[in-house]
């Protein structure tokens, strides 16, 4: 059998500090963990050997030994050997680094609170919702523990009884030549307890399916792409851990006359040639009421009269944005034989002896 390299193991140098040599098993270990490889059987002898490398590397006694004697020299009595080293208190080594990976120490796996999962949901608001803000009602999908017994998994009256197998730990040790490991209980997957009179309701599993409805207060401001947290109303937790959080992520629905530009809220105006060259006041209607305009006499397409502090609030401060009114001078349709006459005098003064129009006229 070739002789096996704890350090190319665990892929550090042999001058590596038990620092580094910690970090490279902790990533292996969270790599290659069983539990998060079940469809993999390679992964189960892949941790084996990295636990095995570590056991020794990150031994200072036994590192010396394995450097000077190699394997064999911890495995039958050299000098410093320590017969016990290979049995069943191998973990006892790993319990600061398995024992917050996996939930399990030396001592066997601990029934540990678990905190329920994060939750994730879009939802779309208008222009309008997100200039003024809106209070909308979301419904959210979750598991949460059974409202019959309470996340116990037993009928009401009963309680789980401690699991025969593992003794109420949810580990037991499973040992390959000189290797002992612990592994999840197959007879109680973990939890400690064994159900003999499953709750009819959830059938002993402890967790239901629930469809809630939540008011959600979105400010005024809030723009695509934010996220808001709703603190608790997540996936239930486990073992009477604190439930998760749902966070809502906000799309918004395009609208035919506004857009927005950073915090100013931009609006399209279209007016006549006569409005442009004259100069006229119009109103329009914003989302929060009326806005009177006036246009400037000469004023060019494409041109922007700014309204201060009339666009989006910014969340969690006092200031806002600008209205910004973009104008567009519109070319008219179908026009009556009057108009036309009009037009075509225009022409002829536009052409004129002394009257040249200039580049900056003849922008549109």
């Amino acid at each position: 059998m070739a002789k096996k390299d704890y350090y190319q193991i665990l892929g550090v140098g042999r001058g590596a500090s038990s620092e580094e040599i910690k970090k490279c098993y902790r990533k292996l270990a969270m790599q290659h963990h069983p539990d998060r490889n079940r469809d993999d059987p390679q992964a189960e002898e892949r941790f084996k050997e990295a636990s095995e490398a570590y056991s020794v590397l990150g031994n200072s006694e036994k590192r010396q030994i394995y450097d000077q004697y190699g394997a064999e020299g911890l495995r039958n009595g050299g000098p410093g050997f320590d017969a016990g080293f290979f049995s069943d208190s191998i973990f006892s080594d790993f319990g600061d680094i398995l024992g917050d990976l996996f939930g399990f120490s030396g001592a066997g796996a601990q029934r540990r609170q678990r905190q329920g999962s994060d939750l994730g949901l879009e939802v779309a608001l208008t222009l309008q919702e997100s200039f003024l803000g809106v209070e909308k009602e979301v419904e959210v999908e979750r598991e949460r523990n059974c409202d019959m017994c309470d996340g116990s998994g037993s009928e009401p009256g009963h309680s789980p009884e401690t699991c025969r197998k593992c003794g109420g730990g949810g580990s037991v040790r499973v040992s390959q030549g000189f290797f002992s490991m612990a592994s999840t209980c197959p007879s109680c997957r973990g939890s400690g307890k064994v159900i003999d009179h499953p709750c009819k309701k959830c059938h002993g599993h402890g967790r239901q399916r629930e469809a809630k409805k939540i008011k959600v207060t979105f400010p005024a401001g809030i723009d695509e792409g934010n996220r808001l947290r709703v603190s608790g109303e997540g996936e239930g937790g486990r073992r009477g851990g604190a439930p998760g959080d749902l966070y809502i992520v906000v799309r918004i629905l395009p609208d035919k006359q506004f857009q927005r530009h950073g915090h100013d809220l931009l609006y399209l105006l279209p007016i006549g040639f006569s409005q442009a060259a004259l100069g006229d006041q119009v109103t329009i209607q914003t989302f929060e009421g009326t806005e009177k305009i006036k246009i400037p006499p000469s004023t060019q397409n494409g041109q922007i009269l700014k309204i201060k502090s009339k666009g989006f609030h910014q969340v969690n401060r006092w200031s806002r944005g600008d209205l910004l009114v973009q104008v567009q001078i519109v070319t008219p349709r179908n026009l009556s034989r009057q108009e036309t006459e009009l037009f075509k005098k225009l022409r002829e003064l536009e052409a004129a002896p002394g009257r040249n129009l200039t580049e900056s006229d003849l922008v549109n």
